[in-house]
């Protein structure tokens, strides 16, 4: 098509000339076509991390092992002290390395079996993907070899970390902490998670620019539960996102096609089985079976640097490790303990291009929990009640909350629930759906998931807290939401609890005689019902509902039939009132003042950081979660909550803004361990910067491999 002069082409000359002609044009397209392919098949021909100005890893592989490889080293300059210190407790070996404190820790994985389990795991790995995990802990080990003197004295004992480490910690976090943990055994009816979490996924019908949203926004306590927020490219796979440190792929992440989030669900995965003693065994179906046993050595490193060694047995039923409480001897039963490709199954989520190879890799059921919310570039948004849900003969959600008699195989579960059997809805009606560690039946309005086609074991009927309905309100009260007015919600301190039952209480108080009374009464009633950093009355509010019971202090209970706008106005006004005036007299006693400024009493503190804090606990119906400690100094810092955010908007090219409050990394002297706090502080998040010229453009550093 470009020789129109035969001619001239039938001499060598003429071809030279028209070759010479031509020659820059063949040399842009060639040019055009390898940057077009670099940028489609993500394959750099060298492995490389280039690091922006917030201590975000960037990774580029050449293949997979470089960029796991690449991942571990990178994880490994933010968090080496965390890291290696979560992969000594995961082996079982904390107390041996670091003291007396972490007995009860290496007792409750060793119990549970987490070592032994590490090593089946490692082997049940396809070979591909136990290159992977090599690499990973490859990437750790050559961090550590360059830059011990970065690196913790004390931690060191850590080293070197093996493979099988990394799935010793993956089971500790997401099996026997997430599923199960020593907290939630000590309180066996309570069955509670460590960590709570928003997701929100918005339709284009209901999105202003006609594409679909993500909201991702988990709650963890902001200690060794850190999110780690990275990108990784390597053949096959551009995908930006988070996970916890420690942990070799991405948790919660998107692509130029699709995206996701967890939240921890209303999952009951494991289950505390009384066992019957008998003749050194116990009673199973009419018969004594005996426990196997199993002994380790567990060290114990002594103050003067010595080791006491002694001897820690396991015993452990048909119904799985035994652990000792009070007045009866429980068995525990977990599910995911033969679920080795967690992994691999988040790894090939973030590689997923579509809707319907996103639920291939989602029907594996290889993570034991978790909500799923997705959102993609089609316009497709789904809710599933993610997990491996034991298949029960008997009993509702309640029952199984509670002690379980051991005894009898009409108890023991054997298997679970397959995909289809789990609550789920794509495309809904309504165009949004929304978690908030409620129930899946009251992910959207109207209710598009009903809880009489399931067992009633598999969720709870209820109740939906202050924090869902407030999440729920505000999708379902908004019919074309922008990108920034999602991000503007998402930092909603708005009080849902005051909405129901401030006007009642001020009313009852303002008719009280005594001065303190109604002045507590005349804060409440110029007050925003925020908790924002200058919100007056908040704090006197939030004093009042630490006083009061919940169970008891609503007119009107929470009706599933009526699940956003319930529960409902005060049971006994006076009492109410009464417990408003003890609160105000603690406000007043402690700063002085009723109408303290809320970020007057709460902060966010980080090194040579003190700041006002917003945001609240959930249970005022704040969707800005934010959990605080006390100082010892009559005032509150921030401890967990609000930890990774991101907000995705699905068009050409994708929109995302994203932040990790306490900052990208942990060691001592890094620049990023809190230098996002101001942004928190502020109630904004940062721009994500992924195309290569975005990164460069906020290059702090860059590291070949």
């Amino acid at each position: 098509m470009f020789f129109t002069d035969k001619t001239k082409l039938d001499s060598p000359l003429g071809w030279q000339k028209q070759f010479r002609r031509l020659l820059p044009f063949l040399l842009s397209i060639i040019f055009t076509l390898a940057v077009s392919s670099q940028s489609i098949s993500s394959a750099p021909k060298s492995t490389e991390i280039l690091w922006d100005t917030y201590g975000i890893p960037h990774i580029y592989g050449s293949n997979a092992q470089g960029a796991f490889k690449a991942f571990g080293w990178a994880q490994t300059q933010s968090h080496a002290n965390l890291l290696l210190r979560l992969y000594g407790q995961a082996r079982g070996k904390a107390a041996e390395y670091w003291g007396e404190e972490y007995i009860d820790s290496d007792k409750w994985v060793l119990t549970m079996g987490v070592p032994k389990r590490a090593i089946a795991w490692y082997e049940a790995q396809n070979p591909a993907f136990r290159s992977y995990i090599d690499a990973f802990a490859d990437g750790i080990n050559a961090y550590a070899k360059e830059h011990r003197n970065l690196i913790d004295d004390e931690v060191e004992v850590v080293l070197p970390v093996k493979p099988e480490d990394v799935l010793s910690h993956l089971q500790r976090l997401l099996l026997f902490t997430f599923v199960v943990n020593q907290g939630s055994v000590a309180q066996v009816s309570q069955h509670q998670s460590p960590a709570a979490s928003n997701g929100w996924a918005i339709a284009p019908k209901r999105s202003a620019s006609g594409k679909a949203m993500l909201l991702a926004n988990p709650h963890l306590p902001w200690g060794d539960l850190l999110w780690y927020e990275a990108q990784i490219t390597a053949p096959g796979i551009d995908a930006y996102g988070s996970t916890l440190v420690g942990i070799p792929v991405l948790a919660i992440a998107f692509n130029d096609n699709l995206g996701w989030t967890h939240t921890v669900n209303t999952h009951d995965g494991w289950d505390a089985y009384e066992l019957k003693l008998q003749n050194n065994g116990y009673l199973f179906d009419g018969k004594v079976r005996p426990f196997e046993t199993a002994s380790f050595p567990l060290k114990v490193k002594q103050k003067n640097g010595s080791l006491r060694e002694q001897i820690f047995t396991v015993k452990s039923s048909v119904h799985g490790p035994v652990v000792s409480k009070k007045d009866s001897t429980l068995a525990l039963r977990v599910v995911g303990q033969d679920s080795s490709g967690v992994l691999a199954q988040w790894w090939d989520m973030a590689r997923a291009k579509n809707l319907n190879q996103f639920q291939k890799v989602l029907q594996r059921l290889q993570l034991s929990m978790f909500t799923v919310m997705y959102a993609d570039r089609e316009g497709h948004i789904m809710h599933l009640f993610n997990g491996q849900v034991p298949v029960r003969q008997q009993g509702d959600f309640i029952y199984w909350q509670g002690i379980i008699p051991g005894d009898t195989s009409k108890t023991l579960w054997t298997k679970n629930h397959p995909y289809q059997d789990l609550p789920k809805v794509i495309d809904p009606a309504s165009g949004w759906l929304q978690n908030a560690n409620d129930p899946p039946w009251t992910t959207t309005s109207p209710l598009a998931i009903k809880a009489n086609d399931y067992p009633p074991y598999m969720a709870p009927r209820g109740p939906m807290y202050f924090r869902a309905q407030s999440s729920a309100r505000m999708l379902a009260e908004d019919e074309s939401i922008s990108f920034d007015e999602m991000v503007a919600y998402k930092h909603s301190t708005r009080m849902e609890l005051a909405e129901r039952i401030l006007d009642e209480l001020i009313g009852a108080a303002q008719q009280q005689q005594d001065e303190l009374t109604r002045r507590a009464a005349h804060v409440l009633a110029a007050w925003d019902r925020k908790a924002d950093a200058d919100s007056r009355g908040a704090v006197l509010f939030s004093f009042w509902v630490d006083a009061i019971d919940f169970d008891t202090v609503f007119k009107t209970p929470w009706n599933e039939k009526s699940p956003f706008k319930t529960p409902d106005g005060l049971a006994d006004p006076q009492s109410a009132v009464k417990a408003l005036a003890d609160a105000a007299a603690k406000v007043e006693k402690a700063y002085k003042k009723l109408d303290i400024a809320w970020g007057d009493v709460f902060r966010l503190r980080s090194g040579n950081l003190d700041l006002p804090a917003n945001g609240g606990d959930g249970d005022r119906g704040i969707f800005r979660v934010v959990n605080y400690a006390p100082t010892g100094d009559g005032r509150f810092q921030a401890a967990g909550g609000d930890s990774y955010v991101a907000a995705v908007e699905f068009s050409q090219p994708v929109k995302a803004l994203a932040l990790i409050g306490y900052g990208n990394s942990s060691q001592p002297n890094s620049p990023h361990v809190s230098d996002q706090l101001p942004l928190f502080a502020r109630q904004q998040l940062r721009p994500v910067w992924r195309t290569r010229k975005e990164i460069t453009a906020h290059l702090e550093e860059r590291k070949a491999f």
